[in-house]
């Protein structure tokens, strides 16, 4: 039984392999498919876009490679919903200051527009959406978020993306000042790919 990681994002895998490193399961990434083709997330939500990617494998699988047998697709679109944006980025995180933008272009737009927003409405949700797939009829998907708040300015020099702005009151920290091991207690994609973990396990009898 095999699990496949439905991204490239070294950040993201190096997240996910620690959360299910207890599985005694072999664990890939699309870095071991390199002829696997970019997949659109023209989702309206984010998890349209999880289940998406999780289809998006099965299909290439299914006529290209056997190393997908027996595997289960974990695909997973995460999103920063910030109060007084209305929800945005949300689904557009990834690319919020452009298709080629890179995380400082996005933090950037970020703290630009909530330059004027005063602190006690800088609320923010990070959200994490997994599918999991076993084939393309049997998808479920789980929620996994944290609540935070928007800094005035970068601070720390860990993680990646939204990290360096996105300020947890209870910790007086940002996700970019915790280290590895005290975010992937915490986070959204934490919670989200323990749940899924806890799925897996009950599937496959797994303690």
């Amino acid at each position: 039984m095999k699990i496949v990681l439905a991204t490239n994002n070294k950040h993201k895998i190096e997240e996910i392999k620690n959360i299910l490193s207890d599985l005694q399961l072999e664990i890939l990434t699309l870095h071991d498919f390199p002829d696997f083709p970019k997949i659109e997330e023209n989702g309206k939500t984010l998890e349209e876009n999880a289940i998406l990617k999780a289809k998006a494998i099965y299909r290439f699988a299914s006529l290209t490679t056997s190393q997908f047998t027996n595997a289960i697709i974990l695909a997973d679109d995460s999103g920063l919903e910030v109060d007084a944006l209305d929800g945005t980025p949300g689904v557009f995180s990834s690319r919020f200051a452009g298709e080629r933008c890179s995380y400082k272009d996005n933090t950037v737009k970020l703290l630009s527009l909530m330059e004027n927003i005063p602190w006690e409405k800088r609320g923010a949700t990070f959200v994490c959406v997994v599918a999991i797939a076993k084939d393309l009829e049997n998808i479920e998907t789980v929620r996994g978020k944290v609540r935070g708040i928007i800094a005035r300015e970068e601070r720390g020099e860990n993680g990646f993306g939204y990290d360096p702005v996105f300020y947890l009151p209870e910790l007086g920290k940002t996700f970019a000042q915790l280290s590895f091991k005290e975010k992937n207690e915490i986070s959204h994609r934490a919670k989200a790919f323990k749940m899924a973990k806890e799925l897996i396990k009950k599937d496959f009898g797994q303690r």
